[in-house]
């Protein structure tokens, strides 16, 4: 399945790179974040370098991070949106 997924034109892995710091530390100090918070935030900084915009979770903690907009999927209700 993860092959498959791969192979797919419009998907694009992302990860750390080297200004990953830099983000992650500015995320940290600008939303107080701590502890378990950390990961969180280490997703968030990766979200932020590669320019993106609107992250898909439940997990509700990620409002800390106003500049990456949140949606949950799982929601009832949801509609995706066509961009």
């Amino acid at each position: 399945m993860i092959d498959s997924l791969l192979e797919t034109a419009n998907v694009r892995v992302i990860g750390e790179g080297l200004d990953h710091l830099r983000y992650l530390r500015e995320l940290t100090l600008e939303s107080n974040v701590m502890g378990g918070m950390v990961h969180d935030a280490k997703i968030a900084a990766i979200c932020k370098a590669h320019g993106v915009s609107e992250l898909w979770t439940c997990d509700r903690d990620y409002s800390r991070f106003p500049d990456l907009k949140t949606c949950n999927p799982c929601e009832p209700g949801y509609v995706r949106k066509q961009h």
